[in-house]
């Protein structure tokens, strides 16, 4: 098959898909919910822990073969001459001078560099989409400290443009974060970036909720501005505590009762909370704390909070001193996403350096970049570059090959879904950016995008490169 004609298939059949009614084909099981078959077993009141399950389904894709790219596998590892094969949507081999299968697509990539597709762990892209008018605020909701029982997913527009200008920066797999005027601003949602009619049809199957919450100037100006509890730090970490003590004891009146229901006891239910349903997920491990905050200070508070009430934090977002506790991060297995410059725009941003990424990696704990912005998560391959210059200006070693896990493993490490995707391995799925170039140039471009084993994207195809239902008609898209 030649690549034209995979092309025009995956067109039309990515079309269709979008036509047609969704499937259940994503990761729409709720366990805890289902009967068991024990007439009283049945009788005890569960929690459904997915009401709202995936409905992605990849569209179709053939056997690839990629040859001659050089590779970064998102491991750290670098491949001159490099090949990679591609089947049924997921990694089949990689390595050099592997056999081409009967009727595979062969894409000449000589000159040209391959990659895990990128995943930005922090953006807001549907929850305040472009354009950004008031109705489309839809990213935090103000209206108390604590709102852990709101969900990120619930506001995402899935039309929003954005997602098809991240796509041509690469961008496969993005975390869509609630914002941060809240001690806790709800759940988190892991979506993959494709063309879809409802959210649901985005979410990455089986990858966990997360939290997202805040420290600092945040949630303090917030509501000390509006003559509110809290408004200061001291307010911020009363507030948590009182919370997560709070959901302990939530935790505990529902495993009370289960055990007492399991053992034939005639109990009583207590009474549902949807807030506290989120934060007893975080306390059992199956939700994962991703949380704003910038200063070295406050991140070791929030951890000597986190071992007080035993819940794990994922990952700092933005942490601009975490160059200052790379130790203490390494020894709570907790990742710093940060950006490469922003700094200095706030008294809490006031203390950083450029060189914040490559310190806090050489310093032995998890770093990766992020984006926070619709617009630079169209250019995190330059976001890193500069990361990377930064630090090897100042005496690091840090080669491109490794670099490039702060865009694809360590994302996907802090959004739990590292054995699916964000390295070149085989078995993995299909998520890949071939660059025209070096993409740690400016002058760099993606010219093409797989997900899942499907072409997504060709730069040099108006074909293949979508475009969101609230653009056609829009000018300047011709006749698309």
């Amino acid at each position: 098959m030649t690549l034209e004609l995979l092309k025009r298939s995956v067109a039309l059949a990515s079309v269709l898909a979008l036509a047609a009614c969704s499937g259940s084909g994503g990761d729409n099981t709720s366990s805890d919910n289902a009967a068991s078959g024990d007439a009283d077993e049945t009788q005890i009141v569960r929690h459904d822990t997915n009401p709202y399950p995936s409905t992605y389904v990849p569209s179709p894709s053939g056997v690839t073969l990629i040859r001659g790219a050089t590779i970064f596998d998102g491991t750290g590892g670098r491949i001159d001459n490099g090949d990679l094969l591609v089947e049924d949507g997921r990694i089949a081999a990689i390595g050099q001078n592997l056999d081409s299968p009967d009727g595979a697509t062969i894409v000449d990539a000589t000159g040209r560099y391959l990659t895990p597709g990128i995943i930005d762990v922090h953006s807001h892209l549907g929850v305040y989409p472009s354009p950004g008018a008031s109705a489309h605020s839809d990213g935090n909701e103000a209206t108390s400290p604590v709102t852990a029982n709101v969900w990120a997913e619930h506001s995402v527009w899935p039309q929003d443009p954005g997602f098809e200008a991240a796509l041509a920066g690469g961008v496969t797999t993005m975390q869509i974060l609630p914002g941060s005027a809240n001690l806790f601003g709800g759940r988190g949602i892991t979506l993959r970036n494709v063309s879809a009619r409802t959210v649901q049809e985005m979410k990455f199957p089986g990858a966990p909720y997360s939290l997202k919450m805040a420290c600092g100037e945040n949630p303090s100006r917030v509501y000390g501005n509006r003559g509110q509890s809290p408004a200061t730090d001291m307010g911020n970490m009363a507030g948590y505590r009182a919370t997560w003590q709070e959901a302990s004891d939530y935790r505990d009146s529902w495993n009370e009762y289960w055990d007492a229901a399991e053992a034939g006891e005639d109990v009583s239910a207590p009474s549902r909370d949807l807030g506290m349903d989120t934060l007893m997920g975080v306390l059992d491990g199956d939700i994962l704390v991703n949380m704003h905050c910038y200063r070295a200070d406050q991140m070791a508070q929030i951890i000597d909070l986190s071992q007080e009430f035993g819940y794990q934090v994922t990952a700092f977002h933005h942490g601009v001193e975490a160059y200052k506790i790379p130790d203490l991060l390494e020894e709570a297995g907790i990742c710093a996403a940060v950006w490469a410059d922003w700094g200095g725009f706030k008294m809490e941003a006031y203390d950083s350096i450029r060189e914040n990424l490559a310190l806090t990696h050489a310093g032995g704990a998890c770093a990766l970049i992020h984006s926070d912005s619709d617009t630079g998560i169209q250019r995190l391959n330059q976001e890193i570059a500069k990361a990377m210059a930064d630090g090897n200006r100042m005496g690091l070693d840090i080669t491109e090959a490794e670099a490039w896990t702060w865009v694809s493993s360590n994302p996907a490490q802090v959004l739990g879904i590292l054995d699916e995707t964000g390295t070149l391995e085989a078995g993995k799925r299909a998520d890949l950016v071939l660059w025209s170039a070096n993409p740690f140039s400016v002058y760099s471009r993606a010219d093409n995008v797989w997900i899942d084993g499907a072409l997504t994207y060709d730069r040099n195809d108006e074909s293949m490169q979508p475009v969101r239902d609230f653009m056609l008609g829009q000018p300047g898209e011709g006749d698309q």
